[in-house]
């Protein structure tokens, strides 16, 4: 129904940070070796911010051909690569080390000048990939947005109509210093599974209001929690 969380959404308590990692890293290797052992490469798609290091970290300590393994971002602050607030620079930092240094990254970031003007390069890059994508790492901000999908940003009304082509879009919110780039909706809906990776006790009321009747638009999270093309799974520890 209309304004409901699908039924089949996997809720993953775990009682601590450390167990979800553990748990979660474990899955995502499954997914992608999944993909691998039959015989195709495979692809994963993931968020920035703090809380899916320690995910990451074990990620890339695991026994996978990552040879064969193309990773991305959900979303991009507008800064150089090597900036610190670069979600790119996080994932090269954390995740495409050790064993996973031999994966295939694709950024968001180009040359152009904001990512209005640099949506369709970004998303030209992205398209490369195997898709749909095999496994797609979210996570959620204290106002219900995810990857960069803000509940008040000017283009949000575009990046949420999953009638739209897969792609990128230019996202802005008044409390995010950065303009950023994010994949649309139609875009992280073109996978074959979504985790939704929340922590702490302030998080869990987000999810609490998202999963309540409401508009998607005040809490852009709802659009995947309540979509029907793609299994969910929420990771949340305290």
């Amino acid at each position: 129904m209309p304004g409901t969380v699908r039924p089949d959404t996997q809720l993953r308590r775990f009682p601590n940070t450390e167990a979800l990692n553990e748990a979660l890293a474990a899955e995502i290797t499954a997914s992608l070796d999944h993909r691998l052992r039959a015989g195709r490469s495979a692809s994963l798609v993931v968020a920035g911010g703090r809380s899916p290091v320690a995910v990451f970290e074990q990620l890339s300590v695991m026994a996978l051909d990552w040879s064969r393994v193309w990773v991305t971002l959900t979303d991009e602050r507008w800064v150089r690569s090597s900036s610190s607030d670069s979600n790119e620079h996080l994932v090269r930092e954390h995740l495409l080390r050790n064993a996973a240094e031999k994966a295939h990254f694709v950024g968001l970031k180009t040359d152009a000048p904001d990512p209005e003007a640099g949506a369709a390069a970004s998303w030209a890059g992205i398209a490369k990939l195997p898709r749909p994508f095999d496994y797609v790492l979210l996570g959620m901000g204290d106002d219900g947005h995810t990857a960069s999908l803000f509940p008040d940003s000017p283009a949000l009304g575009v990046a949420l109509d999953a009638q739209q082509p897969p792609g990128c879009v230019g996202m802005m919110a008044a409390v995010a210093p950065f303009a950023r780039l994010s994949l649309n909706l139609s875009a992280l809906l073109d996978s074959r599974h979504i985790a939704l990776l929340i922590i702490g006790s302030g998080k869990w009321v987000t999810y609490e209001r998202a999963c309540a009747a409401g508009p998607i638009a005040q809490m852009p999270v709802r659009a995947l929690l309540r979509q029907q093309r793609v299994p969910v799974s929420v990771y949340w520890a305290p």
